[in-house]
């Protein structure tokens, strides 16, 4: 090695001699070794406070080579390991050849000990890793810091500005969202771009320039065209490419510019359709903000109080798979219509997709719960007719005060979503409910005090785990568990929290990233157990999107997978859709990456937006988890034949279908009949503190 580097090694052994001599061997390499020797778990979580470059593990007094990886792995610390033959590894650490199971970057699994030429060449290969991915996170760390900025200026740019990746939009800016017509974001999210050209020959010119663009040729970087907003009409335009980055991933940067002659006139008609929504003739999401800022500076100067109704469709990914789009848009402008009319005095906008946000002043809280249940009977007792057939749909109403000593907007959209989270919670996500956002059910003393709880959880172990079997139809067994996430608490009630009632205040402390790794390391040590008797035996763990934006997690996952035996699919990690949706590009890159190390990645509460198919069709994940709604009334004809449609163009793209919730006799019957692979429910079997893999 150049430049007489210097190691730290960390050594878990009984033997200290056998340490020494590999620090002597080593010295032919570095200009200095620094060692570190122990051999009991206290004195392994003290060294771990110093920066080490390599782990040497052989055998310890308390500690086993699973035990050290989950340790490393809960410190959140990139740190190699050597693991050394011992009694535990002796069945699972040598493959057929005799040689190690786990050869990577980050791990070697097992050498003998008394082949010191082997772990010396080990060390020094695991230390110039690391050396090169420490390296590799502070450029990354540069480059992110650009594009930061570079997204910030682009954002806030009057310039038409969009992310392609593979041709299909993923990101653009308000200008540019203005410039087609679209009312947000998420309506361009999946839009091909050549969809918004006019013309054969326009389309494939734009083609033609598009491949020779993604091949490296710099050429031409500018295309001159006739472009085609969503409402049809078109426009002269000239569009100019460039390559870039969008959360860490190489994308094609798109900027078009259009020829006119008239500048206030198109000027006026993007300011207009900047804040309206096209399908409902409503004020969009920014025409909204506008007004809620204005709202909220009139109650600051005690001109008035207010109010904030978010209000949630609850059942439109189930509309968009039984009726499709042209039910969708049926549905919302009819919810639109019927909301404009039920508060003439106020404001209604269409906020997203799937919810309306309305603004009202000078009603008492009586009068705004009052009006949020009777949006809630008008819309569930609305009939809603789709050619020959009728839908209808329910809401989820969030109420929000504005009042002089309220938040800032920002805040108060936030607290918004957080009365919506409540209705689902207390509904089970039926919806179909209001809940009023009461400020003092959320002092900052008793957050503080589940902040405190949960930082205690995840430093001393006191989460529990429950297991559920999910019954695998191709394999006729029971051997693969969802884990469930508990946290007890030591008042005198025995009371026993779920996630729903604690993962917001983590969120807003940062710690949802513990908790997912602390889930991820004890449910594959459960794992590591029960395959001792059943080695087909799998995992199902569901994370946040915190771990889903993780760049780590891919090698986390693999380094867990190698700890239990490195068997391929053993892990399977689950996120929810809309946190999929809400990094669609990050998500792409991580699913392929996890199911390049061995763990299978799934999709869970699939069908509740109206791209679900999409999605699944960009991430590509090998198992999605149905949403509660499509189980409820599946012996319904209609609803069973948009259950079988779902399952079989989920298996068209590769991914095998999860029917949870089968609660009775009559659900477990239907469900066999509808191409899942995978069945799970009370019916079959309760989660248990416990894996039993005997068959319900």
């Amino acid at each position: 090695m150049r430049n007489n580097p210097e190691l730290d090694l960390l050594v878990i052994d009984e033997d200290q001699l056998y340490a020494e001599r590999l620090v002597g061997l080593l010295q032919a390499y570095y200009g200095k070794v620094n060692l570190g020797f122990l051999d009991d778990k206290e004195e392994l979580l003290k060294a771990l406070r110093h920066s080490w470059d390599v782990l040497v593990f052989g055998n310890a007094y308390d500690l086993s080579f699973t035990d050290v990886v989950g340790i490393i792995q809960e410190q959140g610390l990139d740190l190699p390991v050597v693991g050394l033959m011992s009694d535990e590894m002796a069945q699972t650490g040598r493959n057929s050849e005799g040689l190690p199971a786990v050869i990577d970057g980050t791990m070697v699994k097992a050498l003998f000990a008394d082949q010191e030429s082997q772990v010396v060449m080990a060390i020094c290969l695991q230390h110039a890793n690391v050396t090169t991915r420490r390296q590799l996170k502070s450029i990354r760390n540069v480059l992110m810091e650009a594009e930061q900025r570079a997204n910030i200026l682009i954002k806030n740019s009057k310039s038409a500005v969009a992310y392609l990746d593979q041709g299909i939009h993923i990101f653009a800016n308000d200008p540019y969202l203005a410039l087609f017509g679209f009312d947000s974001v998420e309506d361009i999210i999946g839009v091909p771009v050549v969809d918004m050209i006019a013309g054969v020959d326009n389309v494939k010119g734009f083609k033609q320039f598009l491949r020779q663009f993604e091949k490296g040729s710099r050429d031409q970087v500018e295309f001159k065209f006739e472009s085609r907003r969503s409402d049809g009409s078109t426009f002269a335009a000239k569009l100019q490419l460039a390559a870039a980055t969008l959360d860490g991933e190489p994308v094609t940067q798109i900027i078009i510019q259009q020829n006119h002659n008239d500048s206030s006139e198109l000027a006026k008609r993007l300011a207009a359709a900047e804040r309206q929504d096209s399908l409902t003739g409503l004020y969009n999401r920014r025409g909204f903000e506008e007004q809620l800022d204005q709202l909220y500076h009139d109650v600051m100067a005690a001109k008035t109080h207010g109010a904030l109704l978010y209000i949630h469709l609850d059942n439109i990914g189930k509309i968009s798979s039984s009726l499709g789009l042209q039910g969708v848009d049926a549905t919302i402008k009819h919810v639109g219509f019927t909301l404009e009319e039920m508060v003439a005095d106020g404001f209604v906008s269409r906020f997203s997709d799937t919810a309306f946000a309305i603004l009202v002043e000078n009603l008492t809280t009586q009068a705004l719960t009052e009006l949020a249940a009777s949006i809630n009977e008008r819309i569930k007792s609305m009939l809603i007719e789709v050619n020959d057939r009728t839908t209808s749909t329910t809401v989820s109403i969030g109420i929000v005060k504005i009042e002089p000593n309220s938040a800032e907007p920002a805040v108060l959209l936030e607290r918004a979503l957080d009365a919506i989270n409540a209705v689902n919670i207390a509904t089970k996500n039926h919806g179909d409910d209001y809940h009023l956002y009461d400020p003092s059910e959320h002092a900052n003393s008793d957050d503080e005090a589940l902040a405190e709880a949960l930082i205690d959880a995840i430093r001393n172990n006191r989460f529990e785990l429950l297991f559920q079997p999910i019954y695998d139809i191709e394999t006729d067994r029971s051997d693969f568990f969802e884990t469930y996430l508990r946290l007890p608490l030591s008042d005198s009630d025995n009371t026993i929290l779920t996630p729903d009632k604690f993962m917001t205040v983590a969120k807003t402390h940062h710690l949802s990233d513990k908790i997912d790794r602390w889930v991820l390391i004890n449910a594959c040590k459960r794992l590591s157990e029960f395959r001792k008797s059943h080695p087909e035996a799998r995992v199902l763990v569901q994370l946040t999107s915190a771990s889903l934006v993780d760049k780590r997690l891919p090698n986390v996952a693999s380094q867990l997978i190698n700890a239990v035996g490195g068997a391929p699919n053993a892990l399977t990690l689950q996120f929810n859709e809309q946190d999929i949706s809400n990094h669609l590009t990050v998500a792409k890159t991580i699913f392929s990456s996890l199911k390049s190390n061995g763990c299978q990645v799934g999709i869970n509460n699939f069908g509740t937006s109206t791209k679900s198919v999409e999605i699944t069709s960009f991430v590509r994940p090998d198992m999605i988890r149905l949403a509660r709604s499509y189980i409820e009334g599946i012996n319904n004809n209609d609803n069973l034949e948009t259950v079988k449609s779902l399952v079989t163009r989920a298996n068209e793209l590769g991914s095998n279908v999860l029917m949870p919730y089968i609660e009775d006799a009559a659900t477990m019957a239907v469900s066999w009949s509808v191409g899942a692979r995978y069945l799970q429910g009370y019916y079959l079997e309760e989660p248990s503190p416990t894996m039993s893999a005997d068959k319900s």
